[in-house]
Protein backbone atom coordinates (compact mmCIF):
# COMPACT_ATOMS: atom_id res chain seq x y z
CA UNK A 1 0.00 0.00 0.00
CA UNK A 2 1.26 3.40 -1.01
CA UNK A 3 -0.63 5.43 1.44
CA UNK A 4 -3.16 4.73 3.97
CA UNK A 5 -5.28 7.41 6.13
CA UNK A 6 -7.45 5.96 8.99
CA UNK A 7 -9.86 8.25 10.63
CA UNK A 8 -8.28 11.60 10.57
CA UNK A 9 -9.57 14.59 12.53
CA UNK A 10 -7.60 18.39 11.32
CA UNK A 11 -8.78 21.89 12.81
CA UNK A 12 -7.92 24.89 12.57
CA UNK A 13 -7.81 26.44 15.80
CA UNK A 14 -11.12 25.87 17.12
CA UNK A 15 -13.03 25.06 13.77
CA UNK A 16 -12.85 21.12 12.83
CA UNK A 17 -12.37 20.64 8.98
CA UNK A 18 -11.59 17.17 8.70
CA UNK A 19 -13.92 14.68 10.56
CA UNK A 20 -12.51 11.20 10.39
CA UNK A 21 -11.13 10.96 6.78
CA UNK A 22 -9.91 7.22 5.94
CA UNK A 23 -8.37 7.23 2.39
CA UNK A 24 -5.90 4.27 0.85
CA UNK A 25 -3.88 4.73 -2.39
CA UNK A 26 -1.94 1.50 -3.80
CA UNK A 27 1.29 1.70 -6.18
CA UNK A 28 0.95 2.83 -8.66
CA UNK A 29 -2.54 4.70 -8.57
CA UNK A 30 -4.03 7.61 -9.86
CA UNK A 31 -6.62 8.52 -7.28
CA UNK A 32 -8.77 11.45 -7.34
CA UNK A 33 -9.99 13.69 -4.50
CA UNK A 34 -13.34 15.39 -5.57
CA UNK A 35 -15.53 17.47 -3.89
CA UNK A 36 -17.10 21.33 -3.54
CA UNK A 37 -15.07 24.61 -2.50
CA UNK A 38 -14.44 24.30 1.77
CA UNK A 39 -15.01 19.94 1.77
CA UNK A 40 -11.57 20.29 3.42
CA UNK A 41 -9.46 18.58 0.35
CA UNK A 42 -6.23 20.98 0.95
CA UNK A 43 -6.60 20.36 4.36
CA UNK A 44 -6.54 16.47 3.67
CA UNK A 45 -3.06 17.15 1.34
CA UNK A 46 -1.35 19.00 3.93
CA UNK A 47 -2.31 16.70 6.75
CA UNK A 48 -0.95 13.65 4.59
CA UNK A 49 2.55 16.03 3.80
CA UNK A 50 3.01 16.99 7.27
CA UNK A 51 2.20 20.96 7.02
CA UNK A 52 -0.49 20.44 9.18
CA UNK A 53 -0.35 17.92 12.54
CA UNK A 54 -3.71 16.12 13.03
CA UNK A 55 -5.76 16.16 16.26
CA UNK A 56 -6.55 12.15 15.58
CA UNK A 57 -5.93 9.90 13.51
CA UNK A 58 -3.19 7.57 11.41
CA UNK A 59 -1.15 8.45 8.15
CA UNK A 60 0.76 5.59 7.28
CA UNK A 61 3.26 5.72 3.69
CA UNK A 62 4.68 2.85 2.28
CA UNK A 63 3.36 1.37 5.88
CA UNK A 64 5.70 3.62 8.00
CA UNK A 65 3.75 5.76 10.14
CA UNK A 66 4.20 9.40 9.18
CA UNK A 67 1.56 10.98 11.07
CA UNK A 68 3.42 13.60 13.03
CA UNK A 69 6.74 14.08 10.97
CA UNK A 70 8.14 17.00 9.61
CA UNK A 71 7.20 18.06 5.82
CA UNK A 72 10.62 18.07 5.00
CA UNK A 73 11.59 14.43 6.69
CA UNK A 74 8.30 13.42 4.57
CA UNK A 75 9.70 14.85 1.54
CA UNK A 76 13.10 12.95 1.70
CA UNK A 77 11.07 9.74 2.22
CA UNK A 78 9.33 9.98 -1.03
CA UNK A 79 6.11 12.08 -1.05
CA UNK A 80 6.16 15.34 -2.17
CA UNK A 81 3.29 17.86 -2.67
CA UNK A 82 2.40 20.28 -5.14
CA UNK A 83 -0.26 22.78 -3.46
CA UNK A 84 -2.61 24.89 -4.89
CA UNK A 85 -1.47 28.36 -6.71
CA UNK A 86 1.94 26.10 -7.22
CA UNK A 87 3.62 28.64 -4.66
CA UNK A 88 6.78 29.27 -6.81
CA UNK A 89 9.72 31.32 -5.84
CA UNK A 90 8.70 34.09 -8.30
CA UNK A 91 12.42 36.33 -7.98
CA UNK A 92 14.43 32.82 -8.41
CA UNK A 93 14.49 32.22 -11.98
CA UNK A 94 13.27 28.11 -13.25
CA UNK A 95 16.59 26.49 -12.42
CA UNK A 96 17.02 28.29 -9.24
CA UNK A 97 13.45 26.56 -8.43
CA UNK A 98 14.22 23.22 -9.87
CA UNK A 99 17.07 23.21 -7.67
CA UNK A 100 15.82 24.01 -4.79
CA UNK A 101 12.91 21.24 -5.18
CA UNK A 102 15.84 18.53 -4.84
CA UNK A 103 17.47 20.31 -2.32
CA UNK A 104 16.02 17.86 0.57
CA UNK A 105 17.22 15.03 -1.18
CA UNK A 106 20.50 16.25 -1.64
CA UNK A 107 20.82 14.87 -5.00
CA UNK A 108 24.61 15.17 -5.96
CA UNK A 109 25.25 16.29 -9.74
CA UNK A 110 25.25 13.64 -12.00
CA UNK A 111 21.62 12.70 -10.12
CA UNK A 112 20.10 16.40 -10.23
CA UNK A 113 21.12 16.16 -13.83
CA UNK A 114 18.94 13.20 -14.66
CA UNK A 115 16.18 14.99 -12.67
CA UNK A 116 16.63 17.73 -14.70
CA UNK A 117 16.56 15.85 -18.33
CA UNK A 118 13.51 14.09 -17.01
CA UNK A 119 11.77 17.42 -16.31
CA UNK A 120 12.41 18.39 -20.27
CA UNK A 121 10.96 15.27 -21.27
CA UNK A 122 7.85 15.98 -19.47
CA UNK A 123 7.86 19.70 -20.32
CA UNK A 124 10.61 20.99 -22.56
CA UNK A 125 9.12 24.36 -22.64
CA UNK A 126 11.21 24.38 -19.09
CA UNK A 127 14.60 23.75 -20.83
CA UNK A 128 13.56 27.39 -23.08
CA UNK A 129 13.14 28.81 -19.77
CA UNK A 130 15.67 28.20 -17.40
CA UNK A 131 17.51 31.41 -16.96
CA UNK A 132 13.80 33.12 -16.82
CA UNK A 133 12.05 34.48 -13.76
CA UNK A 134 9.59 32.03 -12.49
CA UNK A 135 7.38 35.26 -12.09
CA UNK A 136 7.44 36.16 -15.96
CA UNK A 137 6.18 32.39 -17.05
CA UNK A 138 2.86 31.89 -18.06
CA UNK A 139 0.02 30.32 -15.75
CA UNK A 140 0.70 26.81 -17.58
CA UNK A 141 4.68 27.19 -17.31
CA UNK A 142 4.22 28.27 -13.92
CA UNK A 143 2.06 25.02 -12.97
CA UNK A 144 4.74 23.05 -15.16
CA UNK A 145 7.47 24.64 -12.71
CA UNK A 146 5.41 23.91 -9.79
CA UNK A 147 4.81 20.03 -10.86
CA UNK A 148 8.78 19.76 -12.17
CA UNK A 149 10.42 21.05 -8.93
CA UNK A 150 8.44 18.85 -6.85
CA UNK A 151 9.72 15.73 -9.03
CA UNK A 152 13.32 16.79 -8.61
CA UNK A 153 12.85 15.10 -4.85
CA UNK A 154 12.12 11.79 -6.37
CA UNK A 155 8.95 11.14 -4.78
CA UNK A 156 7.26 7.82 -5.05
CA UNK A 157 3.90 9.32 -4.40
CA UNK A 158 2.69 13.03 -6.01
CA UNK A 159 -0.21 15.10 -3.72
CA UNK A 160 -1.50 17.47 -6.82
CA UNK A 161 -3.63 20.39 -5.98
CA UNK A 162 -5.77 21.78 -8.26
CA UNK A 163 -3.16 21.63 -10.87
CA UNK A 164 -5.73 22.63 -13.84
CA UNK A 165 -6.93 25.95 -11.97
CA UNK A 166 -7.14 29.25 -14.20
CA UNK A 167 -5.24 27.32 -16.84
CA UNK A 168 -6.35 27.47 -21.22
CA UNK A 169 -8.04 23.96 -22.16
CA UNK A 170 -5.24 23.09 -23.88
CA UNK A 171 -2.58 23.39 -21.03
CA UNK A 172 -5.01 21.48 -18.96
CA UNK A 173 -4.49 18.36 -21.81
CA UNK A 174 -1.14 18.43 -21.84
CA UNK A 175 -0.97 18.72 -17.59
CA UNK A 176 -3.16 15.24 -17.35
CA UNK A 177 -1.63 13.75 -20.36
CA UNK A 178 1.98 14.48 -18.10
CA UNK A 179 -0.01 13.34 -14.61
CA UNK A 180 -0.83 9.96 -16.55
CA UNK A 181 2.40 9.32 -18.20
CA UNK A 182 4.02 10.21 -14.42
CA UNK A 183 1.65 6.69 -13.31
CA UNK A 184 3.45 4.90 -16.16
CA UNK A 185 6.59 5.37 -15.07
CA UNK A 186 5.58 4.52 -11.18
CA UNK A 187 4.62 7.12 -9.60
CA UNK A 188 1.61 7.27 -7.68
CA UNK A 189 -1.03 9.91 -7.71
CA UNK A 190 -3.80 11.81 -4.72
CA UNK A 191 -5.10 14.12 -6.69
CA UNK A 192 -7.43 16.76 -6.25
CA UNK A 193 -9.39 18.79 -9.21
CA UNK A 194 -12.50 20.34 -9.98
CA UNK A 195 -12.24 19.36 -13.67
CA UNK A 196 -14.32 16.74 -12.40
CA UNK A 197 -14.85 14.74 -15.52
CA UNK A 198 -11.38 15.51 -16.60
CA UNK A 199 -9.59 13.85 -13.20
CA UNK A 200 -12.27 10.98 -12.99
CA UNK A 201 -11.13 10.27 -16.76
CA UNK A 202 -7.43 9.54 -15.44
CA UNK A 203 -7.97 8.21 -12.13
CA UNK A 204 -8.45 4.73 -11.33
CA UNK A 205 -10.54 5.39 -8.37
CA UNK A 206 -11.99 8.37 -6.80
CA UNK A 207 -13.01 9.81 -3.28
CA UNK A 208 -15.85 12.45 -2.54
CA UNK A 209 -15.01 14.67 0.13
CA UNK A 210 -18.40 17.06 1.61
CA UNK A 211 -17.98 19.29 4.86
CA UNK A 212 -15.03 17.08 5.97
CA UNK A 213 -16.16 14.01 5.15
CA UNK A 214 -15.64 10.95 2.99
CA UNK A 215 -19.38 10.79 1.22
CA UNK A 216 -18.47 8.27 -1.76
CA UNK A 217 -15.76 6.25 -3.06
CA UNK A 218 -15.54 3.59 -5.94
CA UNK A 219 -14.28 2.78 -9.30
CA UNK A 220 -13.54 6.25 -11.88
CA UNK A 221 -15.37 4.64 -14.26
CA UNK A 222 -18.32 4.07 -12.69
CA UNK A 223 -18.27 6.83 -10.48
CA UNK A 224 -18.58 8.44 -13.75
CA UNK A 225 -21.53 6.66 -15.01
CA UNK A 226 -23.20 7.25 -11.82
CA UNK A 227 -26.46 9.53 -12.36
CA UNK A 228 -26.99 9.47 -9.09
CA UNK A 229 -23.61 10.47 -8.02
CA UNK A 230 -22.89 12.76 -10.10
CA UNK A 231 -26.12 14.67 -9.48
CA UNK A 232 -25.85 14.57 -5.54
CA UNK A 233 -22.10 14.99 -5.23
CA UNK A 234 -20.65 16.32 -8.21
CA UNK A 235 -23.11 19.03 -9.46
CA UNK A 236 -22.91 17.29 -13.26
Amino acid sequence: MMLRVNDLHAAYGDIGVLKGITLEIRTGEIVCLLGANGAGKSTLLKVISGVLHPSHGNVFFQDQEITRYSAHKIVRMGLSHVPEGRQIFSRLTVMQNLLLGGYPRKSKRAEAQELFDFSFNLFPILKERLKQKAGTLSGGEQQMLAISRSLMSRPRLLLLDEPSLGLAPMVVEEIFRVIKDLRSRGISILLVEQNVMGALNISDRGYIMEIGKMAAHGKAAEMRGDDEVRRRYLGK
